[in-house]
């Protein structure tokens, strides 16, 4: 019989620091550079060269001294990119240049090929009243030695750019973290099945799929266990063999048949919390091992959701690497807010208008997973707070 047993319910925040305090990072690989999109970056990077190497023309001009500005100038040749200048610039000369080609000894600006006239053949004058030096320095951007991307970057495509300028082909990132996913529940068949009745198709398998899939893990699907001893602990002891991270949804609360905590713990897994102030999502266990990880999140998919967001996508970067932040702005409410007195934080699905205010969606509860599909983000109304009027400042989780 599995243990049961019950610790205090504690605050969001505190869980959070729980969660994220137990993170140790993965271990590293180098991948191809056209495989590291999304990874984290494992180790500082540093440039190998000065960037730009050498003084380049920002366009297509002429390449001249500022003194001869104001006379018509003789053209020794045309630059282009990737091509050495043959000649120095002396007085009265010029170089037809192109936008990156290497600015030729003596020039000291470029003009624009549009604020030119050709009075004769062979050369060319200056028809604006003032030009910009329309130079890229040797080294303005990094020199070399700069750190130019610190560990624990997560790769765009602009980083991606950074790594090939400076060379790293195969960059050290850290690897994927390795997620089980097991849905557990009497009442759940799987989406291509047709519910009996009293059963419900399994969503929480497929949408916890994606959301480590888009937190960059690498997630496996265990299918659904029921809602007995034996299957819960041999789906969990394989899930935990074959992965870093092991998810269960459902059997974590009170229930005769919510095994999922005490499994857990029969597979050496110490439970550090197993209830969280906030509505939904309460009935959350987190629990260790010396190095497997588990989550038990509650069977309703709103709850299910907003715990990956809050708690589990955080983790999982941490694990990889990265310090995981995103952008919460602070909008106005667009109308009067009365969640009740709640004695947990209530998590509301909301939109934001064209206007930059937030409105509440439609939301019937923790079951109703069709209510985020239209919303923008998630608000977070404080234990106690009663009543928001219109225009009181919230901070919006973003869903999207």
């Amino acid at each position: 019989m599995a243990r049961k047993f019950e610790k205090p319910m504690i605050p969001f925040e505190q869980a959070f620091k729980i969660v994220l305090s137990r993170a140790r990072p993965l271990d590293t690989e180098t991948v191809a550079l056209h495989e590291s999109l999304h990874r984290i970056l494992a180790e500082d990077v540093q440039s190998d060269v000065d960037m730009p190497p050498f003084n380049k023309s920002a366009m297509d001009g002429y390449a001249c001294r500022r003194a001869d500005l104001q006379q018509e100038l003789t053209v020794l040749e045309t630059i282009q990119a990737g091509t050495p200048p043959s000649c120095a610039i002396g007085p009265g000369k010029c170089a037809k240049i192109m936008t990156g080609a290497m600015l030729p000894e003596g020039a000291d600006c470029v003009f624009m090929i549009e604020y030119a006239e050709t009075p004769r053949e062979g050369t060319v004058r200056f028809t604006g009243g003032k030009t910009a030096d329309n130079i890229c320095f040797r080294g303005e951007d990094t020199r070399a030695g700069d750190i130019v991307l610190r560990a624990g970057a997560r790769l765009g495509p602009q980083h991606i750019a950074v790594l090939a300028g400076t060379g790293y082909a195969r960059p050290r990132v850290h690897r994927r973290a390795r997620v089980g996913i097991i849905a557990t529940g009497d009442e759940l068949v799987e989406p291509s099945e047709r519910p009996a009745p009293g059963q419900i198709r399994s969503s929480n398998g497929p949408q916890l799929f994606a959301q480590a899939l888009r937190a960059d893990a690498l997630p496996t699907y265990y299918g659904i266990a029921r809602d007995t001893e034996e299957a819960i602990d041999t789906s969990l002891k394989r899930a935990l063999a074959e992965n870093d991270v092991v998810i269960l949804s459902g059997g974590v609360s009170k229930g005769d048949f919510d095994f999922v905590p005490g499994i857990m713990q029969q597979n050496g897994i110490e439970i550090l919390f197993d209830a969280i102030a906030m509505k939904p999502g309460k009935p959350t266990t987190f629990g260790v091992s010396a190095t497997k990880y588990c989550f038990g999140l509650p069977g309703n998919p709103v709850a299910t959701f907003i715990q990956f967001e809050a708690l589990v996508k955080p983790f999982l970067y941490k694990l990889m690497g990265h310090d995981f932040l995103e952008m919460q702005p602070v909008l106005p409410l667009a109308t009067r807010l009365d969640p009740g007195r709640a004695e947990r934080a209530t998590w509301l699905p909301v939109r934001i208008g064209a206007d930059g205010r937030v409105r509440p969606v439609e939301y019937h509860g923790s079951a109703h997973i069709h209510a985020l599909c239209g919303a923008d983000g998630i608000i977070v109304v404080p234990a106690g707070s009663g009543v928001l009027e219109e225009g009181s400042l919230v901070r919006v989780r973003p869903l999207r």
